[in-house]
């Protein structure tokens, strides 16, 4: 199979993260016979620093172009600390999703035995957890109408029926490949964009007789979360819940260091991790690599290469077995490896397999 894959590795530690999800894609496609280039482009703060532009037609272009996009990160303490700053590298990847049509943000939290200690929950409550978090992407308040004053401001929380019956599907598809119970997340007592996505999904339901439909207001949501992550299989939310919810999942596992995601709609899917740029870690090698390389796995699955994406998951369940881990997630005591250590051991692991 040839893939021609868009490498975005943006800001803070995306660029030394990118090389080790680049490196482990490479090592994997040649051990299969896959035909693999890739060609990087700007976004972010580094694109706005070079042409004045976080998402430039330049790069618009080489991801439609592309096959996939794999994604780092985006943001820089110069343009969060600059409330009056006109152009923002976060406005880069809401371009990227919205002129690539990206309405669904696909994000799996699931524990890993040996880090369950890691997390801040009990462990008797974390884990075995393994649920998926489908999120609108493409509408809300993040797009809808806004206005900013010194005195008074809003942003409009906008969808329309077709937008909401779009994720559902994705949803329910999704439900259906796994343990078939899907949660719908709204504050439909309160807000009238969530009163039509529950009536949507009340509708839509009986489509789907062997899925579970069940309904939460967003803020039971976030405590269930905490409470009985378990409780989950498949959750499905508007913009701004699934940005919240999304993030508080990944304290189930842990470290936001070691989950991926992938964003699909109308054209050229999306693959990243979902921690942010940590700029603090910038250049000091000790950013986690293994969601970017996650985020490969995904990629490797949107195209039904099963067997492709079980080697990186594989060869990433045998890092953390084996102790080779970046400082965050490492045992008391344990051999100090950085973000090149770490791939460097996962290429190895594939190219001996």
């Amino acid at each position: 199979m040839k893939l021609h894959i868009a490498v975005l590795a943006g800001d803070g530690i995306g660029p030394e993260i990118s090389v080790q999800g680049v490196r482990a894609m490479d090592a994997v496609c040649r051990k299969f016979g896959h035909e693999v280039t890739f060609t990087e482009a700007l976004c972010g703060a580094a694109a706005i620093d070079a042409v004045g532009d976080p998402f430039p037609a330049e790069t618009l272009e080489i991801c439609r172009q592309a096959d996939a996009v794999l994604f780092s990160a985006v943001g820089d303490p110069k343009f969060d600390n600059n409330p009056a700053a006109k152009v923002r590298p976060e406005q880069g990847l809401l371009a990227m999703r919205k002129q690539l049509g990206l309405f669904a943000n696909i994000r799996p939290v699931q524990t890993f035995d040996c880090l369950v200690h890691k997390s801040p929950l009990k462990d008797e409550l974390v884990s075995g957890a393994d649920f998926v978090c489908i999120r609108e992407l493409t509408g809300g308040m993040y797009f809808g109408e806004k206005k900013e004053g010194d005195d008074y401001a809003y942003d409009t929380n906008a969808y329309s029926r077709a937008e909401v019956e779009r994720i559902l599907r994705v949803a329910y598809d999704y439900a259906m490949r796994r343990r078939r119970h899907l949660t719908v997340v709204d504050k439909a007592n309160v807000l009238a964009s969530s009163r039509l996505w529950r009536r949507v999904a009340q509708e839509m339901a009986p489509q789907y007789p062997d899925v579970t439909t069940d309904y939460m207001y967003v803020d039971n949501a976030a405590m269930r979360m905490i409470q009985d992550p378990r409780f989950f299989d498949v959750m499905v939310t508007e913009n701004t819940f699934g940005d919240i919810l999304t993030d508080e999942g990944s304290c189930i596992t842990g470290s936001m260091g070691l989950l991926p995601s992938a964003s699909t709609g109308e054209s050229t899917p999306v693959f990243e991790p979902i921690h942010g740029s940590w700029p603090q870690a910038k250049g000091q090698n000790i950013a986690n690599p293994l969601a970017q390389i996650l985020s490969v796995a995904m990629l490797f699955e949107y195209f039904n290469l099963a067997e492709e994406g079980r080697l990186v998951r594989e060869a990433v369940d045998a890092s953390l077995a084996a102790n080779v881990r970046t400082p965050e997630i490492q045992v008391a005591g344990g051999a100090h490896y950085g973000t090149r250590e770490v791939g460097d051991w996962i290429v190895e692991y594939i190219n001996k397999k």
